[in-house]
């Protein structure tokens, strides 16, 4: 039976990764080419699903969610928690500069639909305003109750954590930063082994 199952596992790994890939056709076509889009990054069917509302000039520059101070942050944090950083996928809540709400709302629905993650890390209180935004079936509204994992959909929750652009210059919001954060290592050991 193994066989079997690993098959079904690839299958649903090449679906998610040819979805992915289509959707970054579409952001790119639709920010053309005075505008570089910034894409997910991560494994598409990822336990965690990191979420920050805009991209960083870094990001930008690179066209890559979490690419540079931000992202190493996060992997620090998590090789501290013991979570497998392949686990992981990141994206912003903006693709691309001045990209329409209602382009927002459907490509995020649609990367959430995609990696079907465990558990949404939500890094602001812009990235929950975009989250709760999207009224996602079956979903409840997620609050802003730092370090608290929330019941999100029937099969995701939620963490709410400060934002983690603004935590890399200021010790205190760091410290806030990493004091909710860390609620992802009791979740994650929790988590049942594939």
């Amino acid at each position: 039976m193994p066989a079997q199952t690993n098959d079904i596992s690839e299958r649903y790994l090449r679906k998610a990764i040819a979805e992915m890939n289509d959707l970054g056709h579409e952001i790119a076509e639709a920010a053309g080419a005075e505008r570089a889009p910034v894409l997910g990054s991560g494994h598409p069917l990822a336990d965690l699903f990191l979420l920050k509302h805009h991209p960083q000039a870094s990001e930008i520059h690179e066209g890559v969610a979490f690419f540079g101070r931000a992202g190493q942050a996060i992997l620090k944090s998590l090789q501290r928690l013991r979570v497998d950083p392949t686990s992981i996928y990141g994206t912003n809540c903006l693709k691309y500069e001045e990209e329409p709400e209602e382009e927002t709302h459907a490509w995020l629905a649609r990367e959430l639909h995609i990696v079907q993650p465990k558990l949404v890390v939500v890094l602001g209180q812009d990235a929950l305003a975009c989250l709760n935004a999207l009224q996602f079936p079956l979903a409840s509204e997620v609050e802003e109750r730092p370090g608290e994992i929330q019941r999100f959909t029937p099969t995701a929750e939620a963490l709410v954590c400060p934002d983690v652009d603004a935590a890399l210059d200021d010790q205190a919001t760091k410290r806030a930063f990493w004091e909710s954060f860390k609620a992802i290592g009791p979740w994650w050991s929790e988590l049942p082994p594939y």
